[in-house]
């Protein structure tokens, strides 16, 4: 999803000349770190400390879709700060963290930022968007325009009629359980994951569906779980098929202008024109919090729902195996066996969602590999851990 962005930045920042002493802080520190490598895996971290920011700065360097808020933001009212039996402040220089944000019944529990970015300040989602996309699914049914997640895919994007996904469900989509071939190796060039971004799509067909129009089946429909970023990107083309508006606009109409997120956000687009929906939102930390308190509260707007009774229940509880004890997939959230649920991007980005204790965690990083389990992801798990244990320890008190 980023090859492509890349190329267009070096040839085009040269092409028009930028001045570096005329740009603002953020641009200059990208055109002080632009990328020679066309994937990001392969960025440099101060490349990536400047883009992360910065990607949809200037609209040459890729085109957004901007996601428009309304003109009262959510009331974030400060609480007093959590005691957190963990050194913040070195948690967040080894996770590399820009921002973090705590949201624990209702109040601000803790707002700090690094990386010499702030509050202001939009850093990208990577697949933290996938679980804003599943949500535009289950407000499409809620206002009509899909039937059913057991609905076909194809029945919504005839392009993928005679293909594998001719059988696979809206649902089984969303569990990433298609049984459809794919390889998600970020750091394997020839891995469809990097293979798809640089697609040539046939005329009037979106890059997405012909890329994945041409995969193969490994399993039945609904047998295998497999993580799946181009299958995200399909249910982004379903949602904009099906209400006939861009997820942009469609997200802002469903929750940043009625719940009230405090700045615009944007979505980057594909080559095609369409919005990348397994990635790609640029928003604030807060408004990535905020994201996590409208799920908590139950996705609701002055009392009333945005999604369909009992969506948050299925899509936020274990749908799929993924083969870790105690944790599962839903609906294009990372789940738990606690009740608590996350949306997780590359390099470090996250919103951790506790209902049980009234909590939010939003994250924002740029770890210094795109995925570690065994180092800087177990250390952010053991932080959520931290915080729950904290928000415990206050119960206990009263």
């Amino acid at each position: 999803m980023w090859k492509w962005i890349v190329g267009i930045l070096v040839v085009v920042v040269t092409g028009l000349g930028f001045a570096y002493f005329t740009a603002d802080k953020g641009m200059r520190n990208l055109l002080a770190n632009l990328p020679t490598d066309r994937n990001v895996l392969f960025w440099t971290v101060p490349q990536r400390d400047a883009a992360f920011r910065s990607l949809d700065a200037v609209a040459v360097l890729a085109e957004a879709n901007v996601i428009e808020a309304g003109g009262t933001a959510f009331p974030m009212p400060r609480g007093a700060p959590i005691s957190i039996p963990m050194n913040v402040e070195i948690y967040m220089r080894e996770q590399r963290t820009a921002g973090l944000v705590i949201i624990q019944d209702g109040k601000l529990r803790l707002e700090q930022y690094g990386l010499g970015f702030d509050a202001k300040g939009q850093w990208t989602s990577f697949s933290v968007a996938k679980s804003f996309t599943s949500t535009l699914v289950g407000a499409a049914i809620k206002d009509g325009f899909i039937k059913s997640i057991e609905d076909k895919v194809s029945d919504y994007i005839p392009n993928l009629k005679g293909s594998a996904y001719d059988d696979v469900s809206i649902k089984q989509l969303l569990t990433m359980t298609s049984g459809v071939r794919w390889n998600e190796d970020y750091e394997d060039k020839n891995s469809d994951v990097a293979l798809f971004n640089e697609h040539k799509a046939e005329p009037g067909v979106d890059a997405t569906v012909s890329y994945m129009r041409t995969l193969s089946r490994e399993a039945p429909a609904g047998d295998k779980w497999a993580y799946k970023t181009g299958e995200t990107n399909l249910i982004g083309v379903l949602v904009s098929s099906a209400t006939g508006k861009t997820l942009s606009a469609y997200l802002s109409e469903k929750v940043w202008v009625p719940f009230g997120m405090e700045h615009n956000g944007s979505w980057l687009l594909g080559s095609t024109g369409h919005e990348i929906s397994g990635c790609c939102i640029q928003a604030s930390t807060r408004d990535f919090a905020r994201f996590g308190q409208f799920m908590l509260e139950g996705a609701q707007i002055d009392g009333k729902p945005v999604l369909p009774e009992k969506w948050i229940a299925a899509a936020t509880t274990r749908q799929a195996d993924i083969g870790h004890p105690g944790k599962g997939y839903g609906y294009q959230w990372w789940t738990d066996d606690d009740g608590s649920f996350a949306a997780q991007g590359i390099f470090g980005q996250g919103i951790f969602i506790d209902p049980k204790r009234k909590l939010v965690i939003a994250s924002n990083s740029n770890w210094p590999k795109a995925t570690d389990y065994d180092t800087v992801g177990a250390q952010r798990e053991a932080f959520y851990k931290s915080v729950q244990a904290a928000v415990d320890a206050e119960a206990n008190l009263r």
